[in-house]
């Protein structure tokens, strides 16, 4: 693990900014509203039988690290970040991929949800810094705010006592703070969702150009149609970089000639198939009566067994009219979606995670970047309309190779 990241130079852009020696290529796009239910306009669910499933418990295989990052040759600094935070060995993707990005490699990491993707990215950049004589700045693109958050928080739990700077710009908080902000200092890594941080980028407020390293979390769902346009347009605006990571769960074949476009000369470390699946998860559907549909749901609610609940619906309408009914029932509940405050969001997740409440209601803002363990079931209200989406809908249950639930309530003909 001794391999040294090349020099970084270039020309200096501006006072304070930071150099950088970068490579061509980009692209990009973003959903606007990335945490909306999409309207049920020509609503055609996923065919009830992909919905149907009996739980196989799954093979437990450990991976074992050829080292532990005690090690490892990294800045001593990290090494006690590492230590602090608990880390002793690196998950099979911290592992394999960390020479490649050390050596300025383009790598493509596709692992499994839970298996340190972040850590996986984030370790290599830091010791980086630590080691350059010229700061460089680390943009990374995440699909929703909730990921955004967490990827800053790991970044400052392997920075503690550091003198690096973070920002993340997200839908949701007051934009007036975001410019503030970024007046103030130079930032070593930037965390975004494209829709913030295009607005950012269009009102003269951020240079796109002062990212050398650009890394795209969940990159299945940044290359879809919802967040392609936005995505292409602030990559190009970032123009030349010295490297490009993309990791997700999932690879999307469709999208190779976008991946391509990314990419130059890529590794591609992929300790998983890349191929969406629940295998470990029971998944049921329910024909319901679309009248009854609520009915059912609470009465789905009020068994002891369901401890821990996150129902999905296609709006946010109907997430609204949904823990409202709960609400009334006697259920405690809340709602995350596109029209709540970050604040707001991030309040009722800690309620959730701290078993404040039963039931979570989202749109399909929380399918994807929500790190909540014991999760008992996951209710799809509504079916979703693609085998990726409720692949993820109901991954949220079953974590860390436990079993789980999954139930989706199916309009009766």
């Amino acid at each position: 693990m001794d391999t040294k990241r090349p020099s970084r130079s270039g020309k200096g852009r501006g006072n304070n900014s930071f150099n950088r020696n970068k490579k061509s290529g980009g692209g990009g796009r973003d959903r606007r509203g990335s945490g909306g239910g999409r309207s049920n306009h020509n609503y055609i669910p996923l065919p009830a039988e992909m919905m149907v499933h009996e739980g196989v418990p799954l093979k437990k295989v450990e991976y074992k690290a050829d080292t532990k990052f005690a090690d490892w040759k990294l800045n001593p600094k990290l090494k006690s970040a590492i230590k602090a935070a608990g880390w002793v060995y690196p998950t099979e993707i911290q592992e394999k991929s960390f020479e490649h990005i050390n050596a300025l490699k383009d790598v493509m990491g596709i692992a499994t949800t839970g298996t340190g993707k972040t850590g996986a990215f984030l370790i290599p950049l830091v010791d980086a810094l630590l080691a350059s004589e010229q700061p460089f700045q680390t943009l990374v693109l995440a699909p929703t705010r909730e990921l955004a958050l967490q990827i800053e928080e790991e970044f400052r739990a392997l920075t503690i006592g550091m003198k690096f700077n973070a920002i993340t710009l997200i839908g949701g908080r007051n934009i007036n703070t975001d410019i503030v902000n970024l007046r103030k200092r130079s930032y070593h890594l930037v965390v975004a969702t494209p829709g913030r941080l295009k607005d950012l980028y269009q009102q003269g407020k951020i240079d796109l150009q002062e990212a050398s390293v650009l890394v795209l979390d969940e990159f299945d769902r940044m290359l879809d149609m919802g967040f392609q346009k936005d995505v292409m347009y602030l990559a190009d605006k970032i123009g030349e970089r010295d490297q490009t990571l993309l990791f997700s769960a999932t690879l999307d074949k469709s999208q190779q000639k976008l991946i391509d476009h990314f990419l130059t000369d890529p590794v591609t470390v992929a300790v998983s198939s890349g191929e969406a699946s629940a295998e470990h998860i029971n998944q049921t559907v329910r024909f319901v009566a679309p009248d009854d549909k609520f009915d059912v749901l609470i009465e789905l609610l009020q068994d002891a067994e369901m401890k821990r609940v996150l129902v999905f619906a296609e709006t946010k309408h109907r997430v609204k009219k949904i823990t409202k009914k709960l609400n009334q029932a006697g259920i405690s509940a809340d709602e995350i979606h596109g029209n709540k405050s970050q604040n707001y969001r991030q309040k009722a997740l800690g309620a959730f995670k701290s078993g404040k409440l039963k039931a979570l209601c989202a749109t399909d803002v929380a399918a994807r970047g929500l790190d909540i363990d014991d999760i008992t079931h996951v209710i799809n209200f509504e079916a979703p309309t693609d085998y990726d989406t409720y692949i993820h809908r109901v991954g949220r249950t079953g974590r860390a190779g436990k079993g789980g639930e999954a139930i989706t309530l199916y309009d009766q003909q």
